[in-house]
C-alpha cells in the first residue's frame, strides 16, 4: 500500500516537472531591427489603407440601412404568418411598429447622406484614397450622419431585435425528424 502511494506521488511529480520544462521557451525571440522598411505611422495619423477600410465599412452600413423598408415588410409578413398560427405576436408587433416609426424619422437624415456617398470626396469610384485630407473629412461627416441616424432611431432596432429574440425563445421552431 505504501509503495502504491509513493509510486503515485513520484509519477505525479514527474508529470508536473515534465509540464513545467515543456512550457519553458526553447527558442529565443528578438525584436525587429531599427532599419524596418515600413515604420508605423505617427500616433493618431491614419494610413490610406485604414481610411479605405473605414469608408468601405461605412458604405456597407449605409447600404444595409437602405434596405430598412424591405426588412420591415419581410418582418411584417413573418409576424402575420405567426399570428395566423395562433401565436402571441403583440410584443413583436409593437416593437416593429416603433421601429417603423423611428425609421420614418431617420429617413431624411439617411437621404441627406446620399450626396456624400455619391460624391465620395477624397476617394475614387473604387473606394481608394486619392486625397487623404478630403477622405478624412468625408469619413468624419459620414460618421456624424450615421450617429444622427442612430440617435433618430432611439434604440428601436435593439428593442425589435430583443422582441424577436424573446419571441423565438417562447416559440421555437419544431425540430425536423430525420427520415429513414
Amino acid at each position: 500500500m505504501m509503495m502504491k502511494v509513493l509510486f503515485k506521488k513520484t509519477l505525479l511529480l514527474a508529470l508536473v516537472m515534465a509540464l513545467g520544462v515543456g512550457s519553458l521557451s526553447v527558442f529565443g525571440v528578438s525584436a525587429a531591427g531599427s532599419n524596418d522598411p515600413t515604420p508605423p505611422p505617427p500616433q493618431g495619423e491614419m494610413t490610406d489603407e485604414r481610411l479605405e477600410q473605414i469608408w468601405a465599412k461605412q458604405l456597407r452600413a449605409y447600404e444595409i440601412l437602405g434596405k430598412t423598408e424591405e426588412f420591415i415588410d419581410k418582418t411584417q409578413k413573418l409576424i402575420d404568418r405567426a399570428a395566423q398560427s395562433g401565436k402571441d405576436v403583440s410584443a413583436v408587433q409593437a416593437a416593429l411598429d416603433a421601429f417603423t416609426d423611428a425609421a420614418k424619422d431617420a429617413k431624411p437624415v439617411y437621404e441627406s447622406a446620399q450626396s456624400m456617398v455619391d460624391s465620395h470626396a477624397g476617394f475614387d469610384a473604387d473606394g481608394k484614397v486619392i486625397d487623404p485630407e478630403q477622405a478624412k473629412a468625408t469619413i468624419r461627416a459620414m460618421g456624424e450622419k450615421m450617429k444622427e441616424i442612430k440617435d433618430a432611431m432611439g434604440g428601436a432596432g435593439k428593442a425589435l431585435r430583443d422582441a424577436l429574440h424573446a419571441f423565438r425563445e417562447a416559440n421555437p421552431r419544431p425540430e425536423k425528424t430525420p427520415t429513414p
